[in-house]
């Protein structure tokens, strides 16, 4: 059964989405159609056991240039996986599900935690996540809506 355009979700290359499960109003995202599973810039990361399951806390730094609306996220541990980087190095990185709202629409994913200092997208959105129905626009950005004035400021290190 093939699947038209008209039941996909147009997204762009670059998007502002939302992870409302942990506590992340916006985050500017890059949709990497090259990367299997999407990434989140996560620090201070630490493994601790609840119930007798293994989770997972650690901190989101959604703006480039500030600490502002730093927020903590504790999570159960989805899987571990072995992952190769863009720079071709792989490392072993921690897998969360994370309920992630791309263009108005929600979907559950998995996602690794990664160190993305150096990146200009605190997030990537992968394939896993894109193939529940989204169709990327490359010549196009932010088709779900900008982030008002005041957050775009923030990611900017601007008040």
């Amino acid at each position: 059964m093939s699947r038209t355009l008209h039941s996909n979700t147009l997204t762009g290359w670059r998007e502002w989405v939302s992870l409302p499960d942990a506590g992340v109003d916006w985050i500017k995202a890059k949709i990497d159609t090259g990367a299997r599973t999407s990434s989140l810039h996560a620090y201070d990361v630490e493994e601790f056991e609840r119930e007798g399951e293994s989770w997972v806390r650690f901190r989101v730094k959604p703006w480039q240039e500030s600490q502002e609306d730093t927020t903590v996220v504790e999570c159960p541990i989805h899987d571990r996986r072995r992952v190769r980087s863009s720079s071709g190095h792989q490392q072993e990185r921690l897998v969360v599900l994370l309920a992630i709202r791309i263009v108005d629409r929600l979907v559950v994913s998995e996602v690794t935690l990664s160190n993305r200092d150096e990146m200009g997208f605190r997030m990537l959105i992968g394939r896993e996540a894109l193939r529940r129905g989204f169709v990327v626009d490359p010549a196009r950005s932010f088709l779900g809506g900008r982030a008002p004035k005041e957050t775009r400021r923030r990611n900017r290190g601007r008040h």
